[in-house]
This record gives C-alpha cells, structure tokens and sequence, in this order.
C-alpha cells in the first residue's frame, strides 16, 4: 500500500519550479521534500507528500484529520515529537 502524509510546509527554497524544495514539518519531524509538483504551495501550506515529493496542498483540517487517523492506527508511535515535561 502507498501512503502519502500531509505536513506543514515551513519554508521554501529555489527559484526554479523544477527544483524548488521546502522543509516540512510532520508532527515535528522536519523534512526536505521536493514542490516540483505544486508549484502553488506556499510558506504556511500543508502538502500531501508522497516519497519525498509534495503532490498537493490539502487544507488544515484534512491534515488533522489524516494525522488523527494515523495515530488512531499506531503508524506515529516514534515519529511524533515527545510531550514537555509537566510539573514535578
């Protein structure tokens, strides 16, 4: 099965549509993926990537959704940045 994940996209880098490449954040994984396919996402976007590459922009609350569902089915366990410590 093929799994694309959504992430938010935190910067942008290059001019150059083909080889243009951002950071994405996934639940706090940071990530360099290739935007040659969406050439319409911009800083603040969530993107659908799918192998290092973004393959569309989905709105925030698919992506939570998405993320939701991935964490019902245990597949996050490890990727998801640890919780800050309480109150002793």
């Amino acid at each position: 099965m093929c799994l694309a994940v959504p992430g938010k996209l935190l910067s942008i880098q290059g001019d150059d549509p083909l080889e243009r490449s951002g950071r994405v954040s996934f639940g706090g994984v940071i990530k360099e993926v290739s935007l040659a396919c969406t050439p319409e996402a911009k800083t603040g976007d969530y993107v659908l990537v799918h192998v290092g590459v973004a393959i569309g922009v989905v709105d925030a609350a698919e992506a939570e959704e998405t993320f939701r569902y991935l964490r019902e089915m245990g597949e996050l366990e490890g990727l998801e940045p640890e919780a800050a410590p309480g109150p002793p």
